[in-house]
């Protein structure tokens, strides 16, 4: 029995149709990872500190799956994104590059022998920093047979370990691809040593036959995706392979058991927009609180677990959130995620303040729309604003970002008691993100909501101290 590799390209698609947050990309890899999904595919770099931190972000998340990344075909998008991914437990660079004469000379401006040079120096390039290299073949059923032999014979010999060919324009029916993969095998003898891999688009909705029809011809890898988009389902192709895989000889990891329930949960996920009257970006249902140190945990361990959680902190900054950690540390046995999030929002990165709460009035109740009314100062001026929410916090953060007229994607948002009592003190830690880069700030009050925009500042005072510096 074969066992067939699902390679999931939700994340990489999503970049292009779908509107996802930071938090909610982490969020879907590891809903991927649990499921047993083969590899995960995620969007190359196109912004370096951006992208950089989101890859490094999920490659600690991710613990089964194969992580694959793509590059441009040059040497320094090779070695940024192997910077980028290097520690992830399963890492794989993908080279992508069109082999149809229209699409080479369209979006690369390269002729056929360019493209074999271009392709081969990168698949090497790749080789001799990651053992597992992929080279995915754009538009291939359209190419040049000739040409599409010769460069997947240079994809081989220079190293690729699994070589992808793609439907892209999709217009084949089953029978037809499963003819031209056959083919392939008996042109390119070298493939028989290597993962072939298929993709097809789903423009005449034969995605999922297609690929099947490929698998029963050899393939060894077929492309899919978790939420609908224009490629075989994943759940499809994977009730296919565990209900009449004997048939053909094949099975695949993911687990069937636990497939609806996931599927409901990344569509979910994928279809939650941020809403015009919320500030928060995000769907992400659960959050990862199993996270714990203690008193025994050195600096190395709590700065990776710090960075784990999506922070970027400066040496100086790091000694600081470790010598806080020691005191909260030292009082009690455990230390969770929630209570490591307020030592780095106190201890971490404190700059003078940009902006200032002036006044604050907050209106809500049962039967009208919350309400904020704020001032803020900023040096010796003045600004305000209104704004109606879905709640007094909701209504209180629109209301600042009205003010500083910019939007910056909120991480995470916690509540929590402090003192005991009917003036109880109330603690509130708000993460922004801004540039990938994970801000935290902390606000203590005896009002739950002016806690809040404390919090909210202090974030916010520290990103545009940082913009302002750089």
């Amino acid at each position: 029995m074969k066992n067939i590799r699902i390679s999931d390209v939700t994340m990489k698609q999503a970049a292009r149709e779908l509107s996802l947050s930071f938090k909610e990309k982490i969020e879907l890899a590891k809903l991927l990872d649990k499921l047993d999904v083969s590899v995960i595919e995620l969007e190359g770099i196109h912004n370096r500190k951006i992208d950089s931190l989101r890859i490094k972000s999920i490659a600690f998340a991710v613990q089964n799956s194969i992580l694959s990344v793509p590059v441009q075909l040059d040497k320094d998008s090779v070695e940024d994104t192997w910077s980028a991914m290097q520690f992830a437990k399963h890492p794989r660079l993908q080279v992508c590059a069109p082999v149809s004469s229209v699409q080479m000379e369209y979006l690369y401006h390269k002729k056929p022998d360019a493209m074999l040079t271009a392709v081969g120096d990168t698949i090497a390039t790749c080789k001799s920093l990651c053992k597992d290299v992929e080279f995915v073949a754009d538009d291939a059923t359209r190419s040049d047979p000739v040409f599409l032999a010769q460069i997947l014979s240079v994809a081989v010999e220079k190293g690729a370990t699994t070589v992808t060919v793609c439907d892209t324009a999709g217009t084949m029916m089953p029978d037809e691809f499963a003819g031209f993969v056959k083919g392939l095998y008996e042109a390119v003898p070298a493939l028989r040593d290597v993962c072939v891999g298929v993709s097809c688009a789903n423009e005449l909705s034969m995605a999922d036959a297609c690929v099947i029809a490929a698998v029963c011809q050899g393939a060894g890898e077929v492309k899919t995706a978790a939420y609908p988009l224009n490629t075989a389902s994943l759940a499809n192709v994977s009730h296919i392979i565990h209900s009449r895989g004997d048939s053909f000889g094949a099975s695949c990891s993911v687990r069937v058991t636990q497939l609806n329930r996931t599927m409901n949960q990344i569509t979910w996920l994928c279809q939650t927009g941020r809403s015009k009257t919320s500030p928060f970006d995000n769907g992400v249902q659960e959050e990862d609180s199993a996270i714990y140190l203690t008193a025994h945990d050195d600096l190395a361990g709590v700065m990776k677990t710090v960075e784990r959680m999506g922070y970027d902190l400066s040496e100086e900054d790091g000694a600081k959130v470790y010598e806080a950690f020691q005191t909260i540390a030292a009082k009690k046995e455990k230390v969770s995620a929630k209570e490591l999030d307020a030592i780095v929002a106190s201890a971490a990165m404190q700059v003078p303040s940009t902006y200032a709460l002036d006044t604050y009035v907050i209106s809500a109740g049962n039967t009208i729309s919350a309400t904020a009314h704020l001032r803020l100062r900023k040096a010796d001026a003045i600004m305000e604003g209104v704004c109606i929410g879905d709640g007094p916090i909701d209504a209180a953060f629109l209301t600042i970002e009205s003010i500083v007229g910019c939007h910056y994607e909120l991480d995470d948002f916690q509540i929590q008691a402090v003192t005991e009592g009917r003036e109880a003190m109330g603690q509130a830690v708000v993460k922004l993100r801004s540039g990938g880069k994970l801000y935290s700030g902390k606000g203590i009050s005896t009002d739950i909501v002016g806690a809040s925009i404390h919090a909210y500042l202090s974030a916010l005072n520290k990103i545009v101290y940082e913009e302002e510096t750089v």
